[in-house]
């Protein structure tokens, strides 16, 4: 199957991009492979979700870094500056990835005025250095969508591929 870059304006280096973070790169072959349907589901939960921040799961298989199923979740937060996967929700789509023969991959959550960058509370709430951390940035007309690794608070910008 076909694939191309996901929508962003800076190259995808794998390298750590700048604020004050030590340098780091991304688990050696480290790319977020996302199927349309997902990124779909992704990006329209972000945009109903206006003006709050909104989130959700990724699901899919952890030795190909595909994610092949997205379950947007509520934001127990309910605020424009954070956000808070709603337990219940969290719980509903692991037990739903589990009996499809997933696993959840990553989260994701909107950005509503800034950068798909990760904020400090972001690296902070990002405890599982396996799980992919995807940004929806909705600060312009069109969603900028980029994915991350964080390790032991270093972040690090992973490619994505839409298939």
């Amino acid at each position: 199957m076909a694939s191309f870059p996901i929508l962003g304006d800076r190259s995808r280096t794998g390298r750590l991009l700048g604020r004050g973070h030590e340098q780091t790169t991304v688990p050696s072959g480290s790319m977020l492979h996302l199927s349309g349907p997902a990124y779909l589901q992704m990006v329209g939960h972000c945009l109903d979700g206006l003006p709050l921040e909104a989130c959700g799961l990724l699901a899919g298989s952890p030795a190909e870094e595909r994610a092949s199923r997205c379950y947007p979740t509520a934001n127990a937060a309910k605020s424009a500056r954070i956000y808070e996967v709603e337990p219940r929700d969290y719980l509903r789509a692991d037990r739903d990835a589990e009996a499809r023969g997933l696993e959840l991959i990553g989260v994701f959550h909107s950005h509503t005025h800034t950068d798909a960058y990760p904020s400090p509370t972001d690296v902070a709430q990002a405890p599982d250095p396996a799980w992919h951390y995807i940004l929806v940035s909705l600060r312009d007309i069109a969603p900028v969508v980029r994915s991350y690794r964080i390790i032991d608070g270093k972040i690090a910008e992973e490619p994505v591929v839409l298939e």
